[in-house]
């Protein structure tokens, strides 16, 4: 590396010089090997359908495309602009949450009571807001916190960010989505223990959530088809017909696969279409049943690694709101594959947590390439 007086000389500055090629990389693979997951996953659905079996995967191929996109968009111009436009942003996101539930702006399955999310639809199109309002609060937030005066946060400071963030996590709940909701509070979570809060503000915190729970229950906040998934949790022995039937076929897709698996496409459960919602929530039960404990392990380890670096960006930034961002970014996919992964081996509730870049869906995909884009972007500008 040339030096000029003890300095990064403007060439080495050029932030195209510091690409992160493992993030790339480990990216390219999540989204490829889901891919072939996705095919595994639909093709029997399909072909009952009398639709092509790769349909789906040619549709979220599209998607990939189109948020590699965002992503060189994103990583293009200053992240450091993203914290000027920050309260656009969260105004953005609020307003489309609250079009998002006005009847004939936003849109429902048609008859499905069940449905945890609402979405635009243009044209063929469905444009899920919640999925973006993840990576608007991660700027908002980041925004707040890096202007912050002390090195820690008062409790002023702690209430401020609270309230930011409840405004979107109460309209994200009232969809009703607990999953999108669970994943905006570690989002606050994570960037709120980076920043150095105290941890009796943070149990505090806890306990004022836990209050609000019980509350949504006594006021019939939360639904009867959540409050049954949430019993049946507990009780897996309870109505195994209807609420524990998804998780007890995605149970026996992943144990049936043993250590080294059944071999890509033999998987008897995902082949005649056992595991309900497999090609998004439970999608993880292909690599448990087609690849076993083994392959499951290599995959689960490409998210560790994304997920190891986006802790070195935060770490490695040169201001504390590209650290705030890598941070938030971190926090959204560390959630998101413990919650999905924990809904198919039985150790948590289902919500509803799509796996990041795997599970067929369009805005979670954009979504997430764009929060690859903010790391990128940070990571390039950490000596500028």
């Amino acid at each position: 590396m040339d030096l000029v007086a003890g300095r990064i000389t403007s060439e080495e500055r050029r932030p195209i010089r510091h690409v992160d090629l493992i993030l790339l990389l480990v990216t390219a693979a999540i989204v490829v090997a889901g891919f072939f997951l996705l095919f595994s996953a639909t093709k029997t659905t399909l072909i009952g359908l009398n639709e092509g079996e790769f349909a789906r995967v040619q549709k979220q191929m599209v998607t990939a495309a189109i948020g590699l996109v965002l992503m060189l968009v994103v990583a293009s111009f200053d992240y450091r602009f993203l914290k000027v436009y920050a309260g656009f942003i969260y105004a953005g996101m609020i307003v489309a949450l609250i079009l998002v539930r006005i009847p004939g702006i936003g849109s429902t399955p048609l008859g499905d009571a069940t449905a945890a999310q609402r979405w635009f639809a243009f044209g063929g199109f469905q444009v899920t807001p919640s999925e973006f309002v993840k990576v608007g609060l991660i700027v908002m937030l980041a925004a707040v916190l890096s202007e912050l005066r002390g090195p820690i946060p008062t409790l002023n400071d702690v209430l401020r960010v609270c309230g930011i963030a409840a405004i979107p996590m109460g309209l994200v709940f009232l969809q009703p989505d607990i999953g999108t909701t669970i994943v905006l509070v570690a989002i606050l979570g994570g960037m709120l223990v980076v920043a150095g809060t105290r941890p009796r503000q943070l149990a505090a915190l806890a306990v004022g959530a836990v209050v609000a729970l019980a509350l949504a229950f006594q006021l019939g906040v939360i639904k009867d088809y959540q409050l049954a998934r949430l019993t049946g949790f507990l009780d897996p022995t309870a109505d195994t017909r209807t609420t524990n039937y998804n998780r007890n076929q995605a149970e026996i897709a992943v144990g049936s696969g043993g250590v080294l698996g059944r071999g890509y496409g033999s998987g008897t459960q995902t082949n005649l279409d056992f595991v309900p919602e497999q090609h998004t929530d439970f999608i993880f039960t292909v690599a448990g049943e087609e690849f076993g404990f083994v392959g499951s392990a290599i995959f689960l380890s490409l998210y560790a690694i994304l997920l190891w670096r986006a802790i070195r960006i935060a770490y490695l930034s040169k201001d504390p709101f590209g650290t705030y961002l890598a941070t938030g970014v971190a926090s959204m996919f560390a959630i998101q594959m413990f919650v999905n992964v924990g809904m198919v081996i039985g150790i948590m509730p289902i919500t509803g947590i799509p796996l990041p870049f795997v599970s067929y869906g369009g805005s979670q995909m954009l979504a997430n390439f764009i929060a690859i884009g903010i790391l990128m972007n940070v990571h390039m500008r950490r000596f500028k």
